[in-house]
């Protein structure tokens, strides 16, 4: 019986483990996209819409 609960013990504390990893992971990628597009956002406008000269 005790062999069963540690069995079950690691593999619960495994399975946190890996959500907390799939959680690391998910949070990066997000701010990473959303670096991203600040960074497209704030260097666009100065390609596209340049001063017209007088």
């Amino acid at each position: 019986m005790k062999l069963f609960l540690a069995i079950a013990a690691c593999l619960a504390l495994q399975g946190c483990a890996v959500v907390a990893v799939a959680d690391v992971v998910a949070s990066t990628v997000i701010y990473t996209g959303k670096t991203l597009i600040n960074v497209v956002d704030a260097v666009t406008p100065d390609i596209v819409n340049k001063k017209k000269k007088d």
